[in-house]
């Protein structure tokens, strides 16, 4: 299976980022899964064992549990491929950081209280004081 045929299931992703976190139990990411999408338990049971024989997670048994963790190496194989488009979107993600930047600057040039500004109680503190 191509890696964006196991990631282009929207349960699949949501395994993912929940074995990001952290080494979860079948049992916990069957829970999770089940109260946001719908599906039974045997269902998640065969999203998890496509994670594993795609080389997305790996499994281990503790006892009568089975943990799951994510495998890093086949999510490399995607940013291999994404590699090439990056172009794409680093120069917006560029434009967007400097004008974020400028919105803080901005922002922080409109909140600093100006000398002659009379709003403020220093402005009415000197006011009183030249009355």
């Amino acid at each position: 299976m191509h890696v964006f045929d196991v990631l282009g299931d929207p349960v699949r992703r949501r395994i993912l980022e929940l074995l990001a976190d952290s080494e979860l139990s079948a049992g916990a990411v069957a829970e999770t899964i089940q109260a946001e999408f719908g599906i039974s338990q045997p269902a998640v049971s065969q999203h998890l064992r496509v994670l594993r024989e795609s080389g997305f997670a790996l499994s281990r048994a503790e006892g009568t549990r089975r943990l799951y963790a994510i495998e890093p190496s086949a999510l490399q194989e995607a940013d291999v491929w994404l590699d090439q488009f990056r172009k794409f979107w680093n120069q917006h993600l560029d434009a967007l950081a400097t004008e974020l930047a400028r919105g803080r600057r901005d922002r922080s040039i409109t909140a600093t209280p100006k000398a002659t500004d009379t709003g403020t109680p220093q402005a009415h503190h000197e006011k009183r004081k030249n009355s």
